[in-house]
Formats: structure tokens, C-alpha cells, sequence
């Protein structure tokens, strides 16, 4: 029996509350790659086996997945250690013993690429900046020289996951 590869290549998870179960989205770069992954390793993993572990240190936790698969030569578990977020701790506290597992692509958009009801990241909306002065934001007591966003897309396939752990270390 082989090892399994561990992957920390990703930008970091997602949640996502509005669904029949909450979900767990660990965000790639690509559809490209988040679609390889899935159609690679995630597919082939034993919903009961799937595993989600959350090790909390101070600020920080540890995001560690993996499963059993109907094809060990190509399986592979997630880790990455990511700053604790109001999403975070929103997970935490409703996911009641079972999520969605998802892949999702982590965009940054500018400007340009936008809808003028848009939320910057200082808070204001795309409409608020400049687009003749380096996309500054318009409000006098915001430090925000440049227009800068994301967008999340979710891939539809989905696995349920129902062994989920939360640890301090």
C-alpha cells in the first residue's frame, strides 16, 4: 500500500450556509484544476468515509480532509492552516454533524470586471470608486486606493460528509 499525497495547493475553504446541509468548499485556482481534482480523486471517495478535522491554535486552525477511495492509487488529503473567520465560527456552530463537501474557484476581480452593486473589499460598492483615478474609493474617511473583489463559483457535484471534528491542539 502506497502513501497518500497531501495537497495544501488551494486558496483556502469556503462555507456556504444556505443549502439543504452547510457546505465545505476548499477553493482552488482554475475550474481546470478544481474539476482535475474532482474528477481525479474526490469522486472516487466513500461518502461514510469522508473525514473533516478542524484543529484549532490560538487565532489559526488547521483544515485537514480525507477518505477512504474506490481508488487508492490516485487519493489524496487536503491540510492547510487558515486564520479563524466569522464564517468560520458560523460553520462551526450550525453545521450539526454533517456538510456538503464542494470544490470551488477563488477569483480577484477588479474594476472592470464588476457590477456597479459590487462590494469592494473596503466595504463600499463598485460605484463608490473612482474609475478615472486608479479605481480610489470615493469616501473621504476610506483609505482604499484601488477597487479590489473576489468571486466564489461552487462546482455542482457534491459529496455529504458526516464525520466532522473539532480539536484544539
Amino acid at each position: 500500500m502506497s502513501a497518500i499525497e497531501w495537497f495544501d495547493d488551494f486558496e483556502g475553504i469556503a462555507y456556504r450556509y444556505y443549502d439543504l446541509r452547510m457546505n465545505v468548499a476548499p477553493l482552488v485556482s482554475s475550474r481546470k484544476e478544481y474539476a482535475s481534482i474532482w474528477h481525479d480523486t474526490i469522486r472516487y471517495w466513500i461518502d461514510p468515509t469522508i473525514k473533516i478535522r478542524f484543529v484549532e491554535t490560538g487565532e489559526k486552525y488547521w483544515f485537514i480532509m480525507g477518505a477512504d477511495s474506490q481508488k487508492p492509487e490516485s487519493n489524496m488529503s487536503f491540510y492547510k492552516l487558515l486564520q479563524k473567520s466569522e464564517h468560520y465560527e458560523r460553520f462551526k456552530k450550525g453545521h450539526g454533524g454533517e456538510a456538503y463537501l464542494r470544490l470551488g474557484t477563488y477569483a480577484h476581480k477588479s474594476l472592470k470586471d464588476v457590477k456597479k452593486d459590487a462590494l469592494c473589499n473596503c466595504g463600499h460598492e463598485a460605484v463608490d470608486h473612482d474609475e478615472n483615478d486608479n479605481d480610489e474609493c470615493l469616501y473621504n474617511k476610506c483609505d482604499c486606493k484601488k477597487f479590489s473583489s473576489f468571486q466564489v463559483n461552487l462546482l455542482k457535484r457534491k459529496k455529504t460528509i458526516t464525520d466532522i471534528v473539532f480539536l484544539d491542539e
